[in-house]
């Protein structure tokens, strides 16, 4: 007898389910719009030096006079970042190389406003010697994930799901809103690192708060539907940004629908797994009382009681108290394999799939397009990974995911420039793997890592993946050192995470260890013995103890 029993008791994957799910997913289509939105509000257009005796704030001038002023790059377009120092005379002469009188741009520059009225860059002019400012910001934002997840954690456990998730939606409306109107790019860095942070709590008390109030048979669902609620929320930003093509109002309008979600955040209930496991039995039996009203089951709420509760969670008790230090992750051998081949997951993986996606400029193709595209491959991804988890396995799966995708990202180094179609695709096609590692990497490691230190070896690998989205941004900066570095980089973490996963055991059909001896005793045999059909029953009641745990028992 367990939670999972009482859930079913008062109507299991009922109305209840549905509409709270759907109020928790919703905010979160929003959320892929702020992790992807620099592709859009810190895009680089054209430019060119300003030249106060030419003109103001066009780019459009009689060549003659503006070769007189500019020399021309490689491809015999009007240099970036440098001018000369006076004008030339024999203004019909295309060789620019005749004049080497240059200097860097004085009077700031002239952009083409063609495609974007406004962006990041031409706000406070991010090129020539501040263009590494533009990467940067991404990596504020990220650590600024990362430090969500170092702390956010910690105080869900300690205040709750409900606070958390509510406090989060605040941030993100607030810090979004600062970020789009104020005026400096330092307030800008720091306003995004607050919504990174923000992005953390909503993403970690989402999952947590569906999971912990669906019941078995109705998680393997909501788990796939929080995985695509990200997918569509890339989908959503390739519309919104073609739309809206100032940056500052595009910025807002991915913030501002968190001022409602704040709103109606009050009617979601906390966790009433949570408030047992805290002793706050009485606040439980309410939420308890108001599911089983709402999912038509009123007589089953009226006879519940705090003890019935209680008796519900022993076994849950049980687990929380036989807790043990995160130094049981590298105590023993076998869970230091587990724990380091993971982290080498989690963090290629992250570097991978947020390289790739937020560069799409570099495909010098249609952006929107190649926003909505990238996001679309996503879909299939998700499925694919579901479906070779089920019948092949989570090893296999992940293994061949990772190094798919390392061997796509290399090929592309070998592919020529002008050959954008082939190119495009091949940087699809990794991102779809990278994809379904992560479906894969999500319940492929709540199952390798025992009761008492799943939450936090999980807490432990998913932290190093905030730690590989954060140096995404700065990988892409070795793309001015040399065009084939950052494919190179990607590329090889991916072979090399996914042929450490290869070391990893097989945990498809087989019993979720509770100890880091049972983790040993599968390191040795080279896992569990396939369950019998009651110890499959028995699993499927067993409440996990974490909300990584209840992702674990449904993908």
């Amino acid at each position: 007898m367990g939670f999972n029993d009482l859930l079913q008791s008062i109507g299991g994957l009922g109305c209840f389910q549905v509409l709270h799910t759907s109020m928790l997913l919703l905010p979160m289509c929003f959320m892929a719009c702020h992790n992807f939105l620099q592709n859009f509000t810190a895009a680089i257009p054209a430019h060119r030096c300003r030249l106060p005796w030419l003109d103001n704030q066009t780019m459009t001038y009689d060549r003659g006079l503006l070769l007189a002023s500019v020399p021309l790059d490689g491809n015999q377009k009007p240099e970036s970042c440098q001018r000369y120092t006076e004008a030339q005379s024999a203004v019909w002469s295309l060789n620019s190389t005749l004049y080497n009188n240059t200097e860097p741009c004085k009077d700031g520059w002239v952009y083409d406003k063609s495609v974007f009225s406004s962006t990041i860059v031409t706000e406070w002019d991010l090129v020539c010697d501040l263009h590494r400012m533009r990467q940067m910001a991404q990596s504020v934002y990220m650590a600024g994930l990362l430090v969500g997840a170092l702390l956010l954690g910690g105080l869900s456990d300690r205040f709750g799901r409900r606070a958390l998730l509510i406090s989060s939606y605040l941030v993100m409306a607030v810090a979004g809103t600062c970020a789009a109107f104020l005026p400096s790019f330092m307030t800008y860095c720091f306003f995004r690192s607050l919504c990174g942070m923000a992005f953390s709590g909503i993403a970690l008390n989402t999952i947590s708060l569906i999971l912990e109030w669906t019941p078995p048979n109705g998680r393997t669902m909501a788990g796939t539907l929080f995985a695509y609620s990200f997918t569509f929320g890339q989908l959503l930003l390739a519309g919104l940004a073609y739309g809206i093509r100032d940056w500052r109002w595009l910025q807002f309008t991915v913030s501002a629908p968190y001022y409602l979600f704040f709103l109606y955040s009050w009617f979601v209930p906390e966790s009433a797994r949570w408030l047992i496991l805290r002793g706050r039995s009485r606040e439980a039996l309410k939420y308890l009382q108001r599911v089983a009203r709402i999912n038509g089951k009123r007589e089953v709420g009226v006879k519940l009681s705090e003890e019935v509760l209680i008796s519900h969670m022993q076994s849950e008790m049980k687990h929380v108290k036989s807790s043990q230090s995160p130094v049981e992750l590298f105590r023993t051998p076998g869970m230091r394999r587990v724990t380091i081949c993971l982290l080498l997951v989690w963090f290629s993986a992250s570097l991978g799939f947020y390289g790739v996606g937020m560069d799409l400029q570099k495909f010098k193709s249609n952006i929107f397009l190649l926003q909505f595209f990238f996001g679309a491959i996503d879909i299939p991804a998700h499925l694919i990974s579901a479906m070779s988890m089920s019948y092949i396995g989570r090893r296999v799966t992940l293994s061949a995911s990772l190094i798919l995708s390392g061997l796509t990202l290399l090929a592309n180094m070998f592919i020529p420039q002008d050959m954008i179609i082939l190119r495009i695709a091949l940087a699809a096609l990794g991102k779809g793997c990278l994809a379904a590692s992560f479906s894969c990497a999500y319940l492929y490691s709540g199952e390798l890592f025992p009761t008492v230190v799943r939450q936090t070896g999980m807490g432990v690998v998913t932290m190093n993946g905030r730690v590989g989205s954060m140096v995404a941004p700065l990988v892409l900066m070795l793309w001015e050192v040399s065009t084939i570095l950052p494919p190179v980089i990607y590329g090889l973490s991916g072979i090399l995470s996914g042929s450490a996963a290869l070391f990893l055991t097989e945990t498809r059909n087989r019993q979720l260890p509770d100890t880091v001896g049972q983790v040993e005793t599968r390191s040795k045999s080279k896992g569990f013995p396939r369950n019998t059909p009651k110890e499959e029953v028995a699993l499927t009641k067993r409440e996990p103890t974490s909300p990584q745990n209840h992702l674990i028992d449904t993908l």
